[in-house]
């Protein structure tokens, strides 16, 4: 009976009625015998009930709120004696013998049992040791930020715990006072400081729609927003002043897909009103583009002055020549002259005036009235006619009849002239070089790389978008190829294929839209030749072949399609670096077959022979030569064995070569070719490695720059500069055949 005693004090003092309390007062909890409604239906026990007010499990959450209601007592307390009667009559009468000891023992062995852990056991430190798993594993729910805002969006949505109402137009938007903070700069700036919107609950916005706000918040709570040509700009707008960037780049992108040339200019004054620099850039870009286009239209005379000066500086704007430039400029100012002529020489400065056609110089150019009206653009004609006139910048030209008149009068019959000194040496410079869409295209055919084979394959550099592309391949494979450009077309000739010399050559016409043909081959088979055009002929200089090295010369005639000799060099030349400067053809270099040289010669195609000029400072074999502002290049080939860096440059007038800037590398076998007022080095080997590096050099500054690298590491390339389009070189080729060789040695 003792055991009854005691499990009926315990059960008891259970279901002892706490104190009463208030209604109201914040710590009255749920007794047995309150409980909500939706709970009624659910069996309550009078155990897990009372642990509803024990102190032990008493918190904040367990006040009585509204939903409850009293329940009568007896509902509880008939079940709970009706179980102790049973209870007592087939428990406790059975151990009625017992002790009070012996009943409190009973239990317990049995609880304890229960409790105990298993005999089976294990060390998760061992275990980890022994998987590899030592280091402490980080989960991360992916999906778990997703959820989240989608629960605060239909908070949201239900007005459930939104601490704030944003109203525009009288239209109000209820939203999570720090989901706004942290998604967006504008309301972190605003809430993060003790502003007096930091504090009201209902914050009226300026100068945006509500559509577009509605937008940007539903944005920020599903990381989705619908962008079309209706919202566009109101939401770029909104986007801009509540400084979400990302929605600004997104909207931009999406305007610049509507790009056209009448709407260009006016997405443009958008972009710059609203702050918008991807925008404004890409409605540059597209302008540049289309250009041509573009001045042709009313809305070309209204730009503002600081738009057509940025838009004409630009190197890669894309016209077809020069004199559209000019025309741009004029109509621009004639449009309105009285306020616009003042613009004209600094508009006049950005003109490539050396680039345009010296007979439209002189007749539309210099006559303008409102250009003869300034002394300073009459001073840019003159500067111009000046340079186009001069081999080299700065040396001084015969003044004859002509020129004189040309310029005014203004020289004495037998005196001379010089190109006077620009501004800065930079603007001059600028002036003199193409722009980039008509700077023509350097073409890299053959050569061979790092498997030994020769290519076939030939690339062309796009200095405007300064890519290379791969065009239509040769016919057959070619290292140590001479190539040159003639009348508009490329020409391939000689070289070796991976198991023979070659005399053969072959043609390539860019405008044509066919590929390679063959042509007439040379006389002779041979490698390391060097091509050149002059006067409307091709040269084909030294080689060597297995057994020895060249001097020998051949001419080709483009119009009949026959090679013929010339007078040979004063000596055998392998790995000859040729090219054309003024009327005469330079040979610098290579190999007489037992060390490299450093002398060159001059071949006077009138007098049909070769003269040595100056040596130059390094023995080269293999190196680039090329011609850009009147002076010869020279750079980097071999020392023998040896490749090299150097760069020299020889000056006719002087018959003297000076020593350049070093390239980045040294290159044996390099390519070389001028284009735009720089110097081209493609390719060649350092040594160790062929390359595919490509480096340009700036006169002006004497420094080198990297150049997007061509596609295939290769040495012994044939590289020319031809005067054409990329345009006309990203069309399809069809195969072409050709026609027959005729005359002339016919060895492949």
């Amino acid at each position: 009976m003792a055991f009854f005693q005691v499990r009926l004090y315990r059960w008891a003092y259970v279901s002892s009625r706490p104190p009463l309390l208030p209604r109201s007062h914040p710590r009255r909890f749920f007794a047995v015998r309150e409980v909500t409604k939706r709970d009624r239906g659910s069996l309550v026990t009078v155990h897990s009930s009372a642990f509803l007010w024990r102190p032990s499990m008493a918190a904040e959450e367990r006040l009585r709120g509204e939903g409850t209601e009293k329940m009568p007592c007896v509902a509880v307390v008939l079940p709970f004696l009706a179980f102790l009667m049973w209870f007592y009559r087939s428990v406790i009468s059975e151990h009625s013998s017992e002790t009070v000891e012996q009943l409190k023992s009973s239990p317990a062995t049995l609880d304890d049992s229960l409790l105990k852990p298993s005999s089976f056991s294990f060390s998760v430190r061992d275990a980890c040791v022994a998987a590899g798993q030592v280091d402490a594993k980080v989960f991360r729910d992916g999906e778990q930020p997703a959820t989240i805002m989608s629960h605060l969006d239909q908070f949201r949505r239900n007005e459930n715990m939104c601490d704030v109402v944003l109203e525009v137009d009288g239209q109000s938007l209820a939203a999570h006072r720090f989901v706004l903070a942290a998604a967006i700069p504008y309301f972190r700036a605003m809430f993060g400081y003790d502003v007096v919107e930091a504090k009201m609950d209902r914050i009226i916005l300026n100068d945006i729609s509500f559509e577009a706000l509605d937008a940007l918040v539903n944005f920020v709570y599903t990381s989705e927003i619908s962008i079309n040509s209706d919202n566009v700009q109101s939401l770029l707008f909104a986007a801009s002043i509540l400084q979400m960037d990302s929605v600004c780049y997104a909207c931009q992108r999406f305007m610049t897909q509507l790009l056209t040339t009448k709407n260009c200019l006016l997405i443009r004054q958008f972009a710059e009103q609203h702050n918008c620099v991807n925008l404004l850039n890409s409605s540059d870009d597209y302008a540049v583009d289309h250009f041509i286009e573009l001045r042709e239209l009313d809305e070309f005379k209204l730009i503002a002055f600081p738009h057509l000066r940025d838009l004409i500086r630009r190197s890669d704007l894309k016209i077809t020549s020069e004199e559209q430039v000019f025309e741009s400029v004029i109509d621009w100012v004639e449009s309105n002259p009285c306020d616009r002529k003042n613009y004209l020489p600094e508009l006049l400065s950005l003109v490539r005036l050396p680039q345009l056609n010296m007979q439209y110089l002189v007749d539309n150019v210099r006559q303008n009235k409102l250009i003869k009206e300034s002394r300073e653009c009459t001073d840019l004609v003159s500067e111009a006619l000046f340079i186009m006139l001069s081999p080299l910048k700065g040396t001084p030209i015969p003044v004859g009849a002509a020129l004189n008149d040309e310029c005014g009068g203004q020289y004495a019959a037998g005196s001379t002239m010089s190109i006077p000194r620009p501004l800065s040496p930079s603007s001059q410079a600028l002036r003199s070089r193409p722009r980039k869409s008509v700077a023509g295209v350097i073409f890299c055919a053959g050569g061979r790389g790092t498997g030994g084979d020769p290519f076939r394959s030939v690339e062309a550099f796009d200095c405007r978008l300064n890519r290379w592309i791969s065009i239509c391949e040769m016919t057959q494979q070619r290292r140590h190829v001479g190539v040159v450009s003639a009348l508009g077309k490329l020409f391939a000739i000689g070289g070796h294929d991976g198991m023979q010399h070659l005399a053969s050559a072959e043609m390539f016409d860019p405008r044509e839209g066919v590929g390679w043909r063959r042509v007439a081959p040379m006389r002779t088979c041979r490698r390391g030749i060097a091509a050149a055009a002059l006067d409307g002929a091709i040269y084909a200089v030294g080689g060597l072949d297995d057994t020895t090295c060249f001097s020998t010369v051949e001419r080709y005639d483009i119009e009949s399609n026959t090679w013929c000799d010339v007078a040979p060099m004063n000596i055998r030349r392998g790995g000859v670096g040729v090219s054309a400067l003024g009327k005469f053809l330079f040979a610098v270099g290579g190999n007489d077959g037992s060390s490299s040289l450093d002398s060159c010669e001059r071949y006077d195609p009138v007098l049909d022979k070769w003269k040595l000029v100056s040596k130059m400072t390094n023995r080269r074999a293999g190196a680039g030569v090329c011609v850009l502002d009147g002076a010869l290049y020279a750079l980097g080939g071999f020392d023998d064995n040896s490749p090299l860096c150097t760069c020299e440059r020889y000056d006719p007038h002087t018959d003297q070569w000076t020593q350049l800037a070093n390239m980045t590398f040294s290159r044996g076998g390099v390519g070389v070719a001028s284009m735009g007022g720089l110097v081209y080095a493609i390719g060649g080997h350092d040594g160790q490695r062929y390359l595919n590096t490509v480096e340009a050099y700036d006169p002006v500054t004497n420094a080198w720059t990297p150049v997007t690298d061509i596609k295939d590491c290769r040495a012994g390339a044939g590289v020319a500069w031809a005067d054409c389009s990329i345009d006309d070189l990203l069309r399809p080729f069809q195969p072409d055949s050709g026609y027959a060789p005729s005359g002339g040695n016919h060895c492949i």
